[in-house]
């Protein structure tokens, strides 16, 4: 239970850092890119980890975490603006 706590909570830093590094105007809530931000966050660091590219706590974990995040933040906004 902690350890989803944790996450959650680092997922939703980890949003507003990725929200902050993409280049652009986005009309999302802060709630939408903490989620966008948790799902990346959690993808990134199972695949690194699933690949052995680093373990739990390291460093690269949150780079690729962030980088993850700013993904979904692209991809979302790809998905949004095509509905609009």
């Amino acid at each position: 239970m902690l350890s989803l706590i944790g996450t959650i909570i680092i997922g939703g830093i980890i949003g507003l850092i990725a929200r902050a590094i993409k280049p652009g105007d986005d009309s999302m809530g802060w709630i939408m890119t903490i989620v966008l931000g948790i799902a990346g966050s959690l993808v990134a660091g199972y695949a690194g980890r699933a690949l052995g590219r680093y373990h739990e706590g390291q460093a690269a974990g949150w780079i690729a975490s962030v980088v993850g995040a700013i993904v979904l933040l692209f991809v979302w906004g790809l998905v949004v603006r095509r509905r609009a």
